[in-house]
């Protein structure tokens, strides 16, 4: 990624999304495993391998340069100890701030991310927030260690519309000012649209397709994202018949042979089942793990407009 990007990482429940975001931070404990490589560039340090770092240089790195925002905050947030805790104990942590240092940065954090009477709400205990005042809460302690990387893994879940652009103008004006980059989850393909650089298109545990926001919007090459943004509803006053993809997500414990989205593509082949079909790259940017990309027609106007109003 680039600093400052903003990437979306999107498809249906189930397909790895959240689980991607803590395997990038080595999250998951035995029996999971993971395996690959996560290459990342820190700070002064070159480019080195996450999934091999030793555990006590992983601690710098994760929650120091890479902070991540967890779907629930209600969940993520540990209920016996006060807001300005928790965000202090980040600090502590990364950045070596004691006392009233930490405090005052503490309650600098809480206003950056717009909660009134900052110094006083941190000896409130999270079930004393609201909804909305928890996700930034959550995002106070993923800002403390001033990361170049941050995870968000759909930080608007459950929150009204009005709180939902609150959130994401902030991750975006947080953004700009702390330069820092993004990867976003989300099941929104309009947020996708108005916030993204670049988008990752997940199915059945694996990329399908990523490429720039309005390439991909205007002309997927995947079979699995023309479905997606196929199903969406147009804009205009001329209406039109939703088209939803045939069949449901596969069981990541028993996943069909060759191409995950085989069984409910309208373009399926011979050759779509016999091999798993890689993630190739397609045009300078643009990369499809589909041998059909050059069969998909570009989405009608109607369509790819859906969420375009950048």
């Amino acid at each position: 990624m680039l600093p400052g990007e903003v990437l979306g990482l999107v498809g249906e429940s189930g397909s790895g999304k959240s689980v991607t975001l803590r395997s990038l931070l080595r999250l998951h404990r035995a029996p999971i495993r993971v395996s690959g490589e996560v290459t990342y560039r820190g700070q002064n340090q070159g480019s080195q391998n996450l999934l091999t770092l030793p555990e006590g240089r992983l601690r710098a790195v994760r929650g120091g340069q890479i902070s991540m925002i967890f779907q629930e905050p209600m969940s993520a947030l540990n209920p016996v100890l006060t807001v300005g805790e928790q965000i202090t104990e980040n600090l502590y942590e990364h950045r070596g701030l004691t006392g009233r240092a930490a405090h005052t940065r503490a309650a600098e954090l809480l206003d950056l991310t717009g909660i009134p009477s900052p110094a006083a709400r941190l000896s409130d205990y999270p079930h004393q927030f609201s909804g909305g005042m928890r996700q930034r809460a959550m995002i106070a302690i993923a800002l403390a260690s001033e990361p170049k990387l941050l995870l968000a893994d759909e930080p608007t879940t459950a929150l009204d519309v009005t709180i939902q652009d609150q959130i994401l103008r902030l991750l975006l004006r947080l953004r700009s000012e702390l330069g820092m980059s993004v990867i976003l989850v989300t099941h929104d393909l309009g947020v996708v649209a108005q916030t993204c650089d670049r988008v990752a298109v997940m199915y059945g545990g694996r990329l399908m397709e990523t490429a720039g926001v309005t390439e991909l919007f205007g002309s997927p090459r995947h079979a699995y994202t023309h479905g997606l943004l196929g199903s969406l509803p147009g804009v205009g006053a001329r209406r039109v018949p939703l088209r939803p993809i045939p069949g449901g997500p596969p069981d990541l414990r028993s996943l069909p042979q060759g191409c995950t989205f085989a069984p409910r593509c309208r373009l399926v082949t011979d050759a779509c089942i016999s091999a798993e079909p890689p993630l190739l790259s397609i045009a300078p940017g643009h990369d499809s793990a589909c041998i059909h990309h050059d069969r998909l027609p570009s989405l009608s106007g109607s369509v790819a407009g859906a969420g375009m109003t950048r």
